[in-house]
């Protein structure tokens, strides 16, 4: 096989189509990862933040209640 000639149009093009794969996988294999850590923190962010609105919306209606059967369970002891 010679290379400096350029006569092996057939090497030429196993060598782009090398060259392309390699450069596909180098730019799509490392962007994948970036994007699955970046998923995953955004998909914690929502989550916290809806349990954070779930405890904010329901501990007042919680404390209601339990206000409401204390003083129903004090009035009745006396």
């Amino acid at each position: 096989m010679q290379f400096g000639a350029g006569n092996d149009a057939e090497g030429a093009t196993t060598m782009n189509l090398f060259v392309l794969r390699t450069w596909l996988e180098a730019r799509f294999a490392a962007t994948e990862r970036g994007a699955s850590m970046v998923e995953y923190i955004l998909l914690v962010a929502l989550i916290a933040l809806a349990v954070f609105a779930a405890v904010t919306f329901l501990g007042g209606a919680a404390r209601d209640k339990f206000n409401t059967e204390g003083s129903q369970i004090s009035s009745a002891g006396s």
